[in-house]
C-alpha cells in the first residue's frame, strides 16, 4: 500500500468513527425524547481501536420495561 492509499484509508476510517459517534449521540437524544435511557449506549471500544476501524455501536442490556418502551416507540 502506498503512502497516499494509507492516508486515504486513515481518513475514511476517521470519517466512519465520527459518523458512528454522531449516530450514538442522535440515538441517545431520540431515545431520551421517548423516555428511554440505555446507560451502556456507546461505541464498542475494540471495534474502533483496530488499525482499520469498523465501528460497532453497543446498545447494551436493558430490562423488560425498557425493551417494551423501545418496541412501542418502533411501532
Amino acid at each position: 500500500m502506498t503512502a497516499r492509499q494509507a492516508a486515504r484509508q486513515t481518513a475514511r476510517s476517521a470519517d466512519r468513527v465520527e459518523e458512528a459517534e454522531e449516530i450514538v449521540k442522535e440515538l441517545r437524544t431520540a431515545l431520551k425524547s421517548a423516555g428511554i435511557t440505555l446507560p451502556t449506549l456507546r461505541l464498542d471500544a475494540a471495534s474502533v481501536a483496530r488499525e482499520a476501524p469498523s465501528p460497532l455501536i453497543e446498545l447494551g442490556r436493558c430490562n423488560v420495561e425498557t425493551a417494551a418502551l423501545i418496541l412501542a416507540a418502533l411501532r
